[in-house]
């Protein structure tokens, strides 16, 4: 089954990504894929302190999660699944694209206005022509009802 690989952060944008993602997956047949990353530079504490802080990252990346599940599965018929890594975002992101051959198609959600579309955006686009996937970027500007046309 082809999966949709989309990033789930704190952005606003993320929300138009993950709307399209699983859309997409339900009108083709596919699979959603969840992904969020904790940042190394969180954990630069003591060692016990750093293990309650991870904890508590994932907790709120769960809790996070299930709300976008929750409505993919009540609304779009699609069943995601949640994969945590830790290191930098970019690499992170290659490194889950790499190692889950069943990953289509990168989706990422586009910002607007003076800060640009977004450091993940800006990133992995500067090396899409090498990639062995293709990425889509959903503008986080789209209406749900525009959204919905395009799937």
């Amino acid at each position: 089954m082809r999966k949709f690989l989309v990033v789930l952060d704190d952005s606003r944008e993320c929300l138009n990504a993950m709307r399209f993602a699983a859309m997409r997956a339900a009108k083709t047949g596919g699979g959603v894929e969840i992904l969020s990353i904790i940042p190394p530079d969180e954990f630069n504490h003591w060692i016990g302190v750093g293990d309650v802080m991870r904890a508590e990252a994932r907790e709120r990346i769960e809790a996070h999660f299930e709300v976008f599940a929750k409505w993919m599965r009540d609304r779009q018929g699609v069943d995601p699944e949640l994969v945590v890594r830790e290191g930098e975002p970019v690499d992170e992101i290659l490194a889950q694209c790499r190692e889950d051959s069943e990953v289509g198609v990168l989706v990422l959600g586009a910002g607007a206005g003076k800060k640009g579309p977004g450091p993940l955006v800006t990133q992995l686009t500067k090396n899409a022509g090498s990639l062995d996937f293709p990425i889509t970027i959903v503008p986080g500007e789209l209406s749900k009802e525009r959204l919905e046309s395009i799937t």
